[in-house]
């Protein structure tokens, strides 16, 4: 039988309603990843993608040989173990999604990951602990300008709530209740829940400085009563509120400026410090370790724990008075 007497099979057309049902199927999959984590997967693979093709590579797909070799370049560039363990997840996760191989489970890759890891080290860069007497000295200043006034009811607030910064930006003018005690808020979704059963976070009010006073004096100047809570501002002499939310990296800029002022090294806060410093205040006020957990909404005690020895790690220590 010759090459033009061997019957060509067609594939029957799929349905129009299964061609959309699987359009559908797609973008559940898709929405299976946190967008923050798409966004990284996304950024990670384009670096990966642009180094791949400046050396005549194929990054989709890959192979192990070359995913080697891109751990040792980055290594050499100072990346962090775990900034190169995110590269790694994505990757893995786009092959996957491509119905490839992932070049990831190989041994030689995760040799090298190992060795890297042994050689530069695998702690995590913690940011500092934005503790209650720095935040009081952030916002100690009574300015009353759209930017002070924002800014200062986003440190009161991201402190008080013990928010991500995420979360923080995150927020609408519905999603809070003020109660003759203080505030609810409502998280809508958060890192530990993306499947958005949401959570509410109390606010009490405070006697120094009180977050509900701050937010409340915020969206009374800005005139903000729906949607987006904490917004851009345009032109510094002007001061005109935008409808544009605030960004994260938005919230670790505040954070940062404010370090700043008190004379701190910005580059070593962030936005997670106002998370840290209420963690870090409440463990050495003596606070109930659950009772943490129902403003920061930790799943696990053990993430607490860290914060805990470090807030206590001179609270009877064996070597006290020994010389």
């Amino acid at each position: 039988m010759g090459c033009s007497d061997i019957a060509i099979i067609e594939q029957p057309a799929l349905p129009a309603e299964l061609t959309t049902t699987l359009e559908l199927a797609a973008d559940f999959a898709r929405a299976s990843k946190a967008k923050a984590t798409q966004e990284a997967y996304g950024s990670d693979f384009r670096i990966f993608e642009s180094w791949c093709r400046s050396r005549g590579l194929s990054a989709l797909p890959a192979t192990a040989e070359s995913l080697c070799a891109f751990l040792a370049d980055q290594a050499t560039l100072g990346k962090r173990a775990s900034t190169l363990g995110r590269r790694l997840a994505a990757v893995r996760y786009f092959h996957r999604a491509a119905g490839y191989e992932t070049p990831t489970s190989d041994e030689k890759v995760k040799a090298v990951l190992s060795g890297i890891r042994r050689t530069i080290g695998a702690a995590p860069v913690r940011k500092k602990a934005a503790t209650s007497d720095l935040v009081l000295s952030m916002v100690g200043g009574k300015g009353a300008s759209l930017r002070e006034l924002r800014n200062r009811a986003i440190l009161l607030l991201g402190f008080a709530g013990a928010f991500r910064r995420r979360e923080l930006v995150a927020l609408n003018v519905d999603d809070l209740e003020e109660t003759a005690e203080g505030m609810l808020v409502t998280l809508r979704r958060s890192k530990t829940d993306q499947e958005g059963f949401g959570r509410r976070v109390a606010i009490p009010r405070g006697e120094i400085a009180c977050p509900v006073a701050a937010l409340r004096a915020w969206l009374d100047a800005a005139g903000i009563t729906e949607d987006a809570i904490f917004r851009r501002i345009f032109n510094k002499r002007a001061q005109r509120v935008t409808d544009r939310r605030l960004a994260p990296r938005n919230v670790a800029a505040i954070v940062k400026q404010g370090a700043a002022r008190l004379g701190f090294d910005p580059s070593t806060f962030g936005g997670h410090s106002l998370r840290a410093g209420f963690v870090t205040s409440a463990v050495k006020r003596g606070a109930n370790l659950i009772k943490i957990t129902d403003v920061t909404g930790h799943k696990s005690l053990e993430m607490l724990k860290t914060y805990s020895r470090d807030a206590e790690a001179f609270v009877g220590h064996a070597g006290a008075g020994l010389l």
